[in-house]
């Protein structure tokens, strides 16, 4: 197996300028013989030849995406029922999330359903960081959450904490008790399990705490011991008392209360209790007069224990309303095995573009809008929404495809001396970024005597069913005006991998050029010149990921999900080329602006708080695949690409 990596094309470039072999090279053997043909390596099929376009170069906004409806979800089915039971008052929303972790795509639904929502019907959504659990909470991920809805493009009407209210909420526990709705319990986990039935509840009969009916004023009075420090983690906890024979699971005497050995981020160490989230949910809730409360399914029992306890206390009463979450099949989404990922080093971190955190899918280019699109797309019901990964890729390719301009991109590059120019030729080649849209502009790159091709782009040997360059056959080059004809070519000895191209330019000769029929060659590769006076190629170290399990089900895999990992989930070329119009392409991003992305700036500089990231700069790499620059880039000066999305394929193209 040819093994060109070890190859620098740039630099062999150089050295084939001042070669014996390429001032002789004017003599082009009639019959090539080369050494040996080594396998050919099946190569993407070819790209059609975009129509001329004669676009005035100028600075344009980058072309938004064009949705078919994207206020589709509110205006029918599920959210437009949701309105229909409330439509009058003001729409009040809230995002709710635990700062314990980074968000994934299941968030995005959540968060596009509760800000879009609001917006939709002119209300208003705030951002409430649910922050009950000091042992959890990190600054970190309050920080990374706030920036991801942002990033989405949507901004809270205020950002809270269910924290702002544990004073209050503190002075609910205790009317509670007043009102003998709730009792300190001092059970074990054990015994506590076991009152409800054991597993699932079906082990036995449910039965009450022991503590249950103990007068209103001693369950006082153990509250406020549990405040002032007489009890440690687990051994006492305040219960509601609602309905141990109810068949719904959470109205079988929720906890309230529990104590937590953990100073809290934002009180310090004022509490030593913590309400949990089942108290808490609603009747913050509550003081933020919610109109629609809108969760996923998982939460539909506990809509009981919801409005029980907002009747309990005597508070305003939200609406909860479920809809069905957001799962994408062939990967994992849990905290606890994201952490293992990322401690057991088989990803980088958790922003690794083969993870679909939130902050990973940014970094490996998915545009929020994309991603606003793909929720839209799927609809809002009660049903679960079970996702392939392909669908999804599906969904941000049509995005991509009418929002990012195109670039030439080699990932095995190869030079191909073209003998019949002289050294010093240069032509200006005007290519449009777009194929389609013309205001997405132009811009030009330099044709010279050496130009590079991709390495895929080339065979040893002929066959009828490859249609792009070999020995004798001739291949257009992407708007130059007359192809090229492949005569010969060199090979390192040592590893069998072709190290150079020689061909001719098909010029017509200049007494019969006027009139002569030009032959429009069968297939169009990409290129890229050999100018390094105009910075041409650019270099570049370019990452494809793919799929980071080997399966749809990660999960079932014998041993765990561990086992499932793919080990070719990523592929570096590190000797890259990209034509110059990446220049361009990096200045004007983002691409497209849309949703959070819509300020223009350097990249990698601050901008509105937030630093211009190097994902916005994406483009389409001809008959390659959907990029953009990864932060790496920063370091060094060298180009870093992530591939976002192949290119779709299409079976009825040649090879």
């Amino acid at each position: 197996m040819e093994d060109s990596s070890k190859i620098d094309p740039i630099a062999l470039a150089e050295r084939l300028k001042t070669s014996e072999d390429l001032r002789n090279a004017q003599q082009i053997p009639e019959k090539l013989t080369p050494a040996k043909a080594s396998k050919p390596r099946k190569a993407p099929k070819p790209a059609k030849q975009p129509k001329p376009l004669h676009v005035k170069k100028e600075k344009v906004p980058n072309a938004p995406a064009v949705p078919v409806d994207p206020q589709s979800m509110f205006k029918e089915g599920f959210l437009k029922s949701v309105f229909n039971e409330k439509p009058s008052g003001k729409v009040v929303t809230r995002f709710p999330p635990e700062p314990n972790g980074y968000l994934h795509i299941g968030h995005s639904k959540a968060i596009a359903i509760n800000f879009g929502f609001a917006r939709y019907h002119d209300g208003i959504c705030y951002l409430r960081f649910d922050d009950t659990n000091p042992e959890a909470e990190e600054e970190k991920y309050f920080t990374a959450i706030e920036n991801m809805v942002q990033w989405l493009g949507f901004t809270p009407y205020k950002i809270t904490y269910s924290s702002d209210n544990f004073d209050r909420l503190y002075e609910l526990a205790e009317a509670l008790i007043q009102r003998d709705g709730a009792y300190v319990c001092t059970c074990t986990d054990t015994e506590i399990k076991d009152q409800r039935g054991g597993d699932r509840g079906t082990a036995g009969p449910r039965y009450a705490c022991p503590h249950r009916n103990r007068p209103t004023s001693e369950s006082l009075t153990e509250f406020r011991a549990m405040r002032d420090g007489k009890y440690k983690p687990k051994e006492a906890f305040l219960r509601m008392k609602q309905d141990i024979a109810d068949g719904n699971p959470q109205m079988w005497d929720l906890a309230a209360y529990r104590v937590l050995d953990k100073e809290h981020h934002r009180t310090g160490d004022k509490w030593r209790i913590y309400p949990t989230y089942d108290f808490t949910h609603c009747l913050c809730d509550s003081f933020e007069d919610i109109s629609h409360s809108l969760c996923t399914t998982e939460f539909t029992l506990s809509r009981v224990s919801y409005e029980w306890l907002c009747d309990a206390v005597s508070v305003y009463k939200p609406m909860q309303r479920e809809y069905g979450r957001l799962n994408l099949t062939g990967t994992v989404l849990s905290k606890r095995k994201l952490l293992q990922l990322v401690t057991g080093k088989h990803v980088r971190s958790w922003d690794d573009p083969r993870l679909y955190t939130l902050i990973a899918l940014r970094r490996r280019g998915i545009p929020p809008g994309a991603i606003l699109a793909f929720v839209n797309e799927l609809g809002v019901s009660t049903a679960l929404t079970n996702i392939q990964i392909v669908r999804f890729e599906q969904s941000v390719r049509r995005y991509l495809e009418q929002t990012v301009p195109r670039l030439m991109l080699l990932l095995d590059p190869v030079p191909v001396i073209i003998d019949n120019l002289p050294s010093d030729h240069i032509e200006d080649i005007e290519l449009p970024f777009s194929p389609k849209d013309p205001t997405f502009g132009t811009h030009t790159v330099p044709f010279t005597r050496i130009i590079f091709i991709d390495r895929s782009d080339f065979r040893e040997v002929d066959s009828k069913d490859f249609f792009r360059l070999a020995p004798g056959k001739s291949v257009g080059l992407l708007k130059v005006p007359f192809p090229i004809t492949a005569t010969s070519f060199e090979k390192d000895e040592a590893s069998g991998a072709v190290t150079a191209i020689h061909a001719t330019y098909e010029k017509p000769a200049a007494a019969a050029e006027e009139g002569t029929a030009f032959k429009k060659p069968k297939t169009y590769i990409q290129w890229v010149g050999s100018a390094p006076e105009r910075n041409s190629p650019v270099k570049a170290e370019v990452r494809i990921f793919n799929p980071l399990f080997k399966s749809e089900n990660p999960d079932a895999a014998e041993g765990g999900f561990l086992n499932d990992i793919n080990p070719d989930s990523e592929e570096v070329y590190p000797n890259a080329m990209i034509e110059v119009g990446l220049e361009e392409v990096r200045r004007r991003a983002p691409w497209p602006e849309e949703e959070g992305e819509k300020e223009k700036g350097v990249v990698g500089e601050e901008l509105g708080g937030q630093k211009k990231g190097w994902e916005t700069v994406r483009f389409q790499g001809l008959r390659v695949g959907y990029f953009c620059m990864d932060a790496d880039s920063a370091a060094g000066g060298k180009v870093v690409l992530n591939r976002i999305v192949s290119l779709k394929e299409d079976a009825g193209k040649g090879v």
